[in-house]
């Protein structure tokens, strides 16, 4: 049974950026270099990032833990048209497999329903062929496919997949 509860204290947002940080270094090499690991983990994972996200740019962040504790964590934005941005879905190596991720996401598409949203997005890189068939399983189409500069030479490679709720 797990647990996912909205972050709202900075001394659970910090341990949200600690994970991410290990999650990151983990999972995403071989998938992008260990510079642009430690770069976007930086810009977008780091503790300073998701406080600037959840103060001025309207991001939640929710935790997931079971019974040995936080294992994932989650970031979901609001548009202002219909759409339900899903910004970060994780979940430690050790709990993949077991059905979480699945539970991650229908939290997402619940709190996306009751913000009164008729769909939720994302955008996964195109080489992270694990997360693609995840996604596609859930029922997520690709929509589009995007190149977006992050800066210090680094460039962000992904499809746009969206969920109709």
């Amino acid at each position: 049974m797990i647990k996912t509860d909205r972050v709202e204290t900075d001394e659970k947002l910090r341990e949200i950026a600690e994970l991410a940080e290990k999650i990151w270094h983990e999972f995403f090499p071989g998938i992008i270099s260990e510079e642009q690991i430690d770069y976007m983990v930086e810009k977008f994972q780091s503790y300073d990032a998701m406080k600037e996200q959840t103060l001025h740019q309207d991001y939640c962040y929710f935790s997931v833990s079971d019974n040995d504790g936080i294992c994932g964590y989650f970031a979901v934005k609001p548009e202002k048209d219909n759409r339900f941005f899903l910004s970060k879905i994780y979940l430690r190596s050790d709990k993949r497999g077991q059905g979480i991720a699945s539970e991650m996401l229908n939290r997402v598409f619940s709190e996306a329903l009751n913000s009164g949203k008729t769909s939720v997005y994302l955008t996964v890189n195109k080489h992270n062929e694990h997360a693609i068939a995840v996604y596609r399983k859930k029922g997520f189409e690709i929509i589009d496919s995007v190149v977006t500069d992050i800066g210090n030479g680094f460039v962000m490679d992904d499809y746009i997949m969206e969920y109709k709720l």
